[in-house]
């Protein structure tokens, strides 16, 4: 049975990186009704940051990629550790220094694996390997022996992981080997990379999944981006669901090339499943959203909503956008020459429209634009008073003509 974990160190919040990784790793446990584990392996005991499994479960959860059963922390299992550790040293194959455990790795041997991703066959040679200690002198173990002795113990059969950790995996090999178990398969994932292809960070916008949520991204879309960074479903496919996901996914299809993290087409992405959900759905998780703003909060439960949430979802990249594009507000100030031009419009309006219906008023629009030589987007900021947004039929069929009156009337 397929079995793999996520194993994060809590020395940092984890960005959108780290989460792809969970993310491969429940969508191929999924694909092959295999187990997702989770691992937390706190062994780095100086550098632990407390909010940061708290942070992870919570992504997690909000993902829906949660993963089964109790989650294992690495620092609970010293005296397993300490135990293979003493092994190793009675087969003479590590031995002690400085009250520390070391491993001494042999220089005859070549290490070598096919990688799952690209199948690549990569090779080591056992001189170019430095030795490395597995057991520190305060007893914690090193990351490369308490992931390798937990790997084995849980029986994971794929090893998920950054394509960074390529280097270390000859320790790991040779530590398997060392006990006579059985090693699994690897999967070294590109690295994402940012605008200027270098590995990326928060210089270059990086931000944890929790991030995206608090500015307005849906789970859907922070999942299906995630995905295509480094994998690709086939053909020109780029919207899909957890589950249409998991349906696709096969290791083979994840690139070796490193994907770079492109900011404008995750927002594009958002926006498609923005308008993907239904009218409802979407009011709903506004509703969430703006919980702590009562304007945007009762506008939200007028009865107009629903008309405003469906003209603002074909223009709104992300959750954040709706307030400013239903505000009643005006965005700034008229200027002397826009009041002037205000007052003009009123009286043409109020003047030539009977019945203030759509193809009326946008006649009348179009005939004073044309008459007075002013441009549509100064129209369209007297009436709305906004510099781009909902359109100006829209409002008035939501709003109607006291609205839009108002705003030609206000400062």
């Amino acid at each position: 049975m397929v079995r793999v974990r996520f194993a994060p160190s809590p020395t940092g919040i984890q960005h959108i990186g780290g989460i792809r990784t969970a993310l491969y790793n429940y969508l191929f446990a999924k694909k092959n009704q295999g187990e997702f584990l989770l691992r937390i392996e706190d062994t780095d005991q100086k550098r632990l940051i407390k909010e940061a499994e708290g942070a992870l479960l919570e992504m997690l959860r909000w993902l829906e990629i949660e993963p089964k059963g109790n989650i294992v922390h690495q620092s609970k299992r010293l005296d397993i550790y300490k135990k293979y550790a003493k092994e190793l040293v009675s087969k003479e194959l590590a031995y002690e220094k400085d009250g520390a455990i070391w491993v001494k790795m042999p220089e005859s041997k070549s290490f070598e694996w096919t990688d799952l991703v690209g199948n690549k066959h990569i090779r080591f040679e056992g001189k170019d390997q430095k030795d490395f200690v597995i057991l520190k002198s305060d007893e914690f173990p090193t990351y490369h022996f308490a992931n390798v002795v937990d790997d084995h113990l849980f029986e994971i059969t794929h090893v998920f992981r950054g394509e960074e950790w390529i280097s270390s995996t000859p320790k790991h090999l040779y530590l398997y080997e060392s006990f006579g178990w059985k090693r699994p398969e690897f999967v070294h994932l590109p690295v994402i990379l940012g605008s200027d292809h270098t590995k990326l960070s928060k210089r270059h916008g990086a931000k944890s999944v929790l991030d995206y949520r608090s500015q307005g991204y849906l789970k859907e879309a922070v999942l299906n981006y995630m995905a295509l960074l480094g994998w690709n479903p086939g053909g020109d496919r780029e919207k899909m669901s957890l589950d249409e996901m998991i349906e696709l996914f096969k290791i083979d299809h994840i690139n070796s090339a490193n994907p770079i993290f492109d900011q404008t087409k995750f927002e594009w992405l958002n926006g498609v499943w923005i308008r993907s959900i239904s009218t409802k759905d979407l009011q709903e998780r506004l509703i969430e959203f703006y919980s702590d703003d009562k304007e945007v909060t009762e506008t939200l439960k007028s009865s107009k909503s629903p008309d405003l949430v469906k003209v603002a979802a074909s223009r709104m990249k992300t959750l954040m956008d709706f307030k400013s594009l239903v505000s009643k507000t005006s965005q700034r100030e008229k200027t002397r020459e826009e009041i002037k031009i205000a007052k003009k419009l009123k009286t043409f309006l109020t003047q030539n429209l009977k019945t203030w219906e759509d193809a009326e008023l946008l006649n009348a629009i179009k005939e004073f634009s044309k008459e007075e030589d002013i441009p549509f987007k100064t129209i369209f900021f007297l009436l709305t008073g906004k510099e781009q947004g909902i359109g100006i039929l829209e409002l008035n069929q939501i709003y109607g003509k006291d609205f839009l009156i108002s705003n030609l009337e206000g400062k």
